[in-house]
């Protein structure tokens, strides 16, 4: 399947071409025969070459018109495969695939829209393991520790959730065309079982989304003007500070997540 389509920019498609790390990227994924897996963005078909009869229930979902045609031609007689041709974001994947809790996820996604993507893996219930090619720059973000320069909001939404880990780095000469960023291939794998409460989450990303939006700021400014957070009163976060122990003239980027978990608690 590869190298017949001429990749569509629109798309921000970019098509793994080296053998050895499309090979790596699917080991990485770890599926065996009785597995189910879900590839987003198959494209040519570089990973699915390689994934092709080694687990039970291999599902695709590609956008591109030409290469959905390609890849349905391609798998229809394999028996526990199956094509969806639909923008991923989309799908409701839970329910299209009855697996979903049990599934691992794979892909070489568009990096422009990356971030919407993991989010909607994120969302409730979550897959068994992502392992997602995504811009370098981005691939640091998702597994940034707090009080780094690349710690942000991205970090905090995905390891409040669950376990990310860099895996390995993946060259611009990897691909036709060749892409301007370097790549990464990251591993993310959701806490089974969740270990907050929906609430909890809930209220956690409207605290990140507030304080990164204003990270130059001490906490305790944000707090109190922030129109997302309320704003609160000078006496309640007062009062969150002495509750927390937390000393709120800190920048948000030095919170690690358990810690704005705290935060979000006590204004909650």
């Amino acid at each position: 399947m590869a190298d017949r389509v001429r990749a569509k920019k629109s798309l921000g498609q970019n098509f793994l071409v080296d053998p050895n790390l499309q090979r790596k990227i699917v080991a990485a994924v770890g599926a065996s025969p009785g597995d189910a897996v879900l590839e987003i963005g198959p494209g040519q078909g570089a990973l699915t070459e390689h994934l092709l009869g080694t687990v039970d229930h291999l599902t695709l979902v590609e956008l591109d018109d030409d290469l959905a045609d390609r890849l349905r031609t391609r798998i229809e007689d394999l028996p526990g495969t199956r094509l969806i041709h639909a923008d991923v974001l989309k799908v409701d994947l839970p329910t299209e695939l009855p697996r979903w809790e049990e599934t691992r996820v794979v892909g070489n996604i568009p990096y422009n829209i990356t971030t919407p993507i993991l989010f909607h893996l994120l969302e409730r219930p979550r897959p068994r393991e992502i392992v997602l090619m995504v811009q370098r720059e981005v691939a640091d973000r998702i597994v940034a520790r707090a009080g780094t320069s690349a710690y942000g909001a991205l970090a905090v939404g995905v390891q409040s959730v669950a376990e990310a880990e860099f895996l390995f780095p993946v060259p611009r000469k990897a691909f036709r065309p060749v892409p301007r960023v370097e790549s990464a291939v990251v591993r993310i794998t959701p806490h089974a079982p969740p270990r907050l409460p929906k609430e909890d989450e809930r209220t956690l990303r409207i605290l990140t989304r507030a304080l990164f939006q204003w990270r130059r700021k001490q906490l305790q400014k944000t707090l109190r003007e922030h129109p997302d957070l309320g704003p609160l009163p000078r006496e309640v976060v007062e009062r969150i500070g002495r509750d927390t122990g937390f000393d709120l003239t800190r920048r948000p980027e030095t919170f690690p997540p358990d810690e704005l978990l705290q935060l979000a608690r006590a204004i909650h």
